[in-house]
C-alpha cells in the first residue's frame, strides 16, 4: 500500500509512522504533489497552531492540492480542524472541506482537554469493530461544532464532533496513534476503506 503523510511542517509524524509500522504499512512523509496525488491513502496530520499551519500550507501550495484529492484522506487533530471552514485559533480560514467551524472551549473547563474521552454516535466504516463509549486520546483547546458531517461525538463542556466525514475525506480530533486498541482498529479500518 502506498500511504503518504502530508509533510508541511506541522505534525507529530513519528508516532503516526510507528502506528502504521505496527500494522505492517510503511507511511512515507511527502510534500511532493505528484506523490501525494498518486498515493492509495493520505494522512493529513497536525500539531501546533492553526493560523501558522495554514500559512505553511499556503506557502507550499498544498492548500490547493488537499481538497482535490480523490483517495481516502484522514485528517488527525489539527489536520481535521484545518479541513473545516474557519477556526477561532488565530482567526484563520481553513480548507473548507467540512462545512463546520472550529470554536475554543470556554474557560469554564480546563483547557486544553488532555487525556481520554469516549466516542459515541458512531457512524461510518471508519468505526467498524469500535464500540459506542470506547475511549480515544485527545489533546485540544479547540473543537468542531456538532454538525451533519459528524460521524462521532464526544462531550467536554459541549457535545462536539470528534470525527467528521464528507465523501473521501475523514477527520478525527483524537490521536488514533496514541489511542491503544480502539485507535489501532481505526487506523486498520482506514487502511481497509
Amino acid at each position: 500500500m502506498d500511504l503518504k503523510i502530508v509533510n508541511y511542517g506541522a505534525g507529530n509524524i513519528k508516532s503516526i509512522q510507528f502506528a502504521f509500522q505496527r500494522l505492517g504499512v510503511n507511511a512515507v512523509l511527502s510534500d511532493n504533489p505528484n506523490e501525494i496525488m498518486q498515493a492509495d491513502k493520505v494522512i493529513f496530520p497536525g500539531v501546533g497552531e492553526a493560523s501558522s499551519a495554514m500559512k505553511m500550507l499556503r506557502e507550499s501550495r498544498l492548500n490547493q492540492l488537499i481538497p482535490r484529492l480523490k483517495q481516502p484522506v484522514l485528517g488527525i487533530c489539527l489536520g481535521m480542524q484545518l479541513m473545516c471552514n474557519h477556526t477561532e485559533e488565530g482567526n484563520a480560514d481553513g480548507l473548507g472541506i467540512f462545512d463546520v467551524n472550529i470554536k475554543r472551549f470556554s474557560n469554564a473547563v480546563k483547557v486544553p482537554q488532555m487525556g481520554w474521552n469516549t466516542v459515541k454516535n458512531l457512524k461510518s466504516d471508519l468505526f467498524n469493530n469500535i464500540s459506542e463509549g470506547d475511549y480515544m486520546y485527545l489533546v485540544h483547546s479547540y473543537y468542531a461544532e456538532n454538525c451533519k458531517e459528524a460521524i462521532a461525538t464526544s462531550n467536554y463542556e459541549v457535545e462536539y464532533a470528534s470525527a467528521l466525514q464528507k465523501d473521501n475525506f475523514y477527520g478525527v480530533q483524537f490521536h488514533p496513534e496514541k489511542s491503544s486498541k480502539a485507535g489501532e482498529q481505526l487506523l486498520r479500518n482506514f487502511l481497509a476503506l
